[in-house]
């Protein structure tokens, strides 16, 4: 009998290890590459499946799979699920004592492991390299590969050193992946890891189960809790915050309002951040305040939304920290609430660091960039998805798509904005050039002669709040920059404007709050509360064998096999088998105890 095919290999790995019926996307070329000895930088969407393009390869080439981890708890979360796969996985870190890192170390050595973890500061210690040197190895997989870049939003300095792999594994194949790199961090990661031989796929950014919302700052905590009541009452949750400060403070805020929340922070000793995190990932329906400090390891498929309170340090950030929303594919919301105000402390924190001139002026850029998304007058997915070159129609799944913004022709207001920018000195916040607009003669304006002005009074055919939204879309658009203190001022593109060469069309503020809850989708609806009784029942056997075995609930089953067993109401193992998500080792482990649960429903409403 012949051999079977690479490609009917790779298939059948898939289908009776991970229990996926068919690739998804560039999954199948990436595997094929990846197994013939080539090397790869792949970009795609967290969710995507991006760990299925080096796992599959590990298990059909001789050999171990060394995976390069930035975090120990997202080693330790891929380890144990592929444990639960029947996979031979193993990590190395710093949370294990010498007697098991020998043993994982003779293991390698041995042949007995499909795949190892291992984070980039261990793997260039000299033990290790030596180990390397002695082991077989399938392939070398650097996840997170964004790391490696100075102009990505999460650099790490041992990341540039993991160009030695290629120095001494040159016939080793190397897959490098991301799920967010605009081109210049694509071209650092190929020069930084020497991939200029490399195939690089790049799969389409886009989320579509992911909803984007963005609202202006009115009492955030408030409009945060509204959004959660409404649409995510019971949902698993991350909110990310600026300071450790506003983290605990909203997190004990939550609480009182009877949300389940939890905080956490790098400020936080690391048994209490371990023991959150632990909450958090096994938990159903726990809310976690978090800082950036919290969410790169998280693998867990089944949190419903992801909200800011702040702005994020750029979109590629914002981009990141959503994707952590929706990940097993269903319904999901991306929510943040903003105000100019954050575009000022997001700058004084890139003036006031020590990073070199050429960085600064890139995040200036990509704040830029991220204001434009916050004030985009159509698509928030055209505007993201444009920034990492990817052309696409309008979503109907954001805001601005779901309640199309009223605009109106604000040229006049903005000439008189303008020109009270730059009788008032180039030097002033919002607030102030607000008042002066109003004709407010507080001490502030009168201290200063600004009741002088004149421009002073003229705007009072306008409400606060859309000047303040006048004003931030101006500086979207490039009309005018902020200094080093948040002042606002004049830039070369509003002269056109002032002069009466250009129009400027604004996007008019809402009185009242858009329709929502008709239009969001839930994470899930039931035809019945038959279904609804079924779907509770599946759930609480799923939890019950994920204490039996301390593991996360997602890892015996996700969300979405869930959701197929509902459906589908499966009456054999085989039947079972068919299901999306359900491999041998999963069938042979749950398959009975599950349909036993279908069973015993059918029977109690036959």
């Amino acid at each position: 009998m012949n051999a079977p095919a690479p490609a009917d290999r790779a298939l059948h790995v898939l289908r009776h290890t991970f229990g996926y019926p068919a690739f998804r996307g560039e999954q199948a070329a990436i595997v094929g590459h990846l197994e013939g000895g080539g090397d790869a930088l792949v970009l795609m969407p967290t969710g995507g499946g991006k760990s299925l393009c080096y796992q599959i390869p590990s298990l059909l080439r001789d050999g171990c799979g060394i995976v390069v981890s930035p975090l120990i708890a997202l080693m330790q979360d891929q380890v144990q699920t592929l444990e639960q796969l029947g996979v031979r996985a193993a990590y190395l870190n710093s949370t294990q004592d010498a007697e098991t890192a020998g043993a994982i170390e003779r293991a390698v050595l041995a042949g007995e492991l499909d795949m190892l973890y291992v984070a980039p500061e261990r793997l260039m210690t000299p033990r290790f390299q030596q180990l390397l040197g002695r082991a077989r190895i399938a392939l070398f997989a650097i996840d997170e590969a964004h790391c490696v870049s100075q102009w990505g939003h999460d650099f790490r300095p041992e990341y540039i050193q993991l160009s030695i792999l290629h120095e001494r594994f040159p016939q080793v194949p190397r897959i490098a992946l991301t799920a967010t790199a605009d081109a210049a961090t694509r071209q650092e990661i190929v020069e930084r890891l020497a991939l200029h031989e490399a195939r690089i796929f790049v799969s389409s950014f886009d989320r579509p189960n992911i909803r984007y919302t963005v609202v202006e700052k009115d009492n955030a905590r408030r409009q945060l809790l509204r959004f959660i009541r409404s649409h995510h009452d019971g949902d698993a949750g991350i909110v990310y915050c600026l300071s450790r400060k506003k983290v605990e403070e909203t997190a004990n805020w939550l609480r009182g309002e009877g949300i389940r929340a939890l905080h956490y922070h790098a400020g936080l000793d690391a048994a209490t951040r371990e023991a959150h995190q632990t909450q958090f990932v096994r938990g159903d329906g726990i809310v976690m305040c978090a800082t950036i400090a919290f969410g790169m390891g998280i693998d867990k498929p089944d949190v419903r939304f992801v909200a800011h309170l702040d702005l994020p340090k750029s979109l590629e950030a914002y981009y990141q920290e959503t994707g952590r929303a929706g990940r097993d594919g269903l319904p999901s919301n991306a929510w943040m609430a903003y105000g100019l105000q954050d575009l000022v402390l997001q700058r004084e924190m890139i003036e006031q660091s020590q990073a070199p001139d050429e960085i600064k002026r890139i995040e200036r850029q990509k704040l830029e960039a991220l204001l434009g998304y916050c004030e985009a007058p159509a698509c928030r997915r055209q505007v993201l998805l444009r920034y990492f070159g990817e052309p696409s129609e309008p979503c109907g799944n954001c805001d601005m798509c779901l309640n199309p913004p009223e605009t109106f022709d604000a040229t006049l207001a903005a000439q008189q904005a303008l020109s009270t920018i730059y009788r008032s000195g180039q030097r002033y916040g919002a607030g102030h050039l607000i008042d002066i607009l109003m004709g407010r003669a507080n001490a502030r304006v009168t201290e200063r002669g600004h009741d002088k002005l004149s421009t002073f009074g003229i705007g009072k055919q306008l409400p606060d709040a859309q000047w303040s939204s006048l004003l931030r879309q101006m500086a979207a658009q490039g009309f005018v920059g902020l200094n080093e203190f948040g002042g606002l001022v004049l830039r070369e593109d509003c002269r056109a404007v002032l002069r009466g060469e250009a129009g400027f069309l604004a996007r008019r503020v809402r009185e009242s709050a858009p329709r929502a809850a008709s239009s969001v989708r839930r994470e899930m609806e039931f035809e019945s509360d038959e279904a609804r009784t079924l779907w509770a029942a599946l759930r609480q056997c799923r939890r019950d064998l994920a204490e039996e075995q301390n593991v996360p609930a997602y890892m015996i089953f996700g969300d979405a096999t869930l959701k197929l067993m509902l459906d589908a109401r499966p009456t054999s193992l085989e039947a079972m088998h068919a299901l999306s998500g359900v491999g041998d080792r999963k069938l042979d482990a749950y398959g009975m105890q599950f349909l036993e649960v279908i069973q015993k429903h059918q029977r109690r409403h036959a």
